[in-house]
């Protein structure tokens, strides 16, 4: 209940930052001003534009649609690239990955010669050691080769699953500096349409359309660089403890490495190996 009306609370602040604009955009034509005198509204628009952070991503006096929608975009985009930062960061964790109950139960089955005891050990704690753990078993009665194979194999799948969701950091990061440049090219367009309608001599409407070319310019880098940042960091993490399970796994099944193979059932004695 308390996290509900936290949640009511924190939209109605929002609902109200948002409307804040559009009151100061419908307000009276007619302003008086200190000395009792009606001031045109349009004067006073152009005396209030402060040429703020928040006016480049809403301006009142000048709207832009496309700009705003931009805007929205990019810290939509902000968002998604912290929310999958977070998510990686957490999933990409030795104890996540490779819980040490599970090195140390199956090591303790392995001991003792009990290969049952140490796959239900990795059934009942589902990481992405235990799947290669779980891989190796299943070729146990096809020498160890083949359980070499398994767990390379293994291995690779569990770092491309790691692999598709790191990849979504590198997709917003990416997306940064294209959203940057595309508010850059859509700030220029509106600076060159002003100067084409006769505003040269009007600093502060070219100072809004020039101040959008640079600030989504930047709100684009400000996205990307973190964000590169962390899917490399992550990225070898992750590559450095596959590697490291991938070792943990093939040193906990060096007793099978003398396991003998029984021949296939039916098979006459010609066709056995020597």
């Amino acid at each position: 209940m308390k996290t509900l009306k936290k949640s009511l609370m924190a939209f109605a602040m929002l609902a109200g930052t948002l409307a804040a604009p559009l009151t100061t955009a419908y307000a009276a034509n007619e302003l008086v001003g200190e000395d009792g005198q009606v001031v045109d509204a349009n004067a006073a628009k152009k005396s209030s534009s402060s040429g703020g952070f928040l006016q480049v991503i809403y301006n009142p006096n000048d709207p832009d649609i496309l700009g705003t929608f931009l805007w929205l975009v990019i810290f939509g985009d902000l968002a998604l690239a912290i929310y999958f930062i977070i998510d990686n960061w957490i999933l990409i964790n030795p104890e996540k990955l490779m819980p040490r109950r599970v090195v140390d139960n199956v090591q303790a089955a392995m001991s003792e010669g009990d290969v049952v005891k140490a796959m239900e050990v990795c059934k009942n704690n589902p990481s992405a050691m235990s799947s290669i753990v779980m891989a190796a078993f299943q070729h146990v009665e096809e020498g160890f080769e083949a359980i070499q194979e398994a767990v390379t194999a293994a291995s690779d799948l569990e770092q491309e699953k790691i692999q598709q969701r790191l990849n979504w950091i590198s997709v917003c990061g990416n997306l940064g500096p294209s959203l940057g440049l595309l508010g850059t090219v859509e700030g220029m367009i509106l600076t060159f349409a002003k100067l084409a309608q006769g505003s040269a001599g009007d600093a502060s409407a070219l100072a809004g359309s020039i101040g959008q070319a640079l600030y989504t310019t930047a709100g684009g880098l400000i996205i990307s660089i973190p964000s590169i940042t962390f899917f490399y960091s992550l990225r070898n993490k992750a590559n450095r403890l596959i590697l490291q399970m991938t070792a943990v796994t093939m040193e906990l099944l060096n007793g099978l490495r003398n396991v003998e193979v029984s021949p296939e059932e039916g098979a006459s004695p010609d066709e056995m190996p020597a």
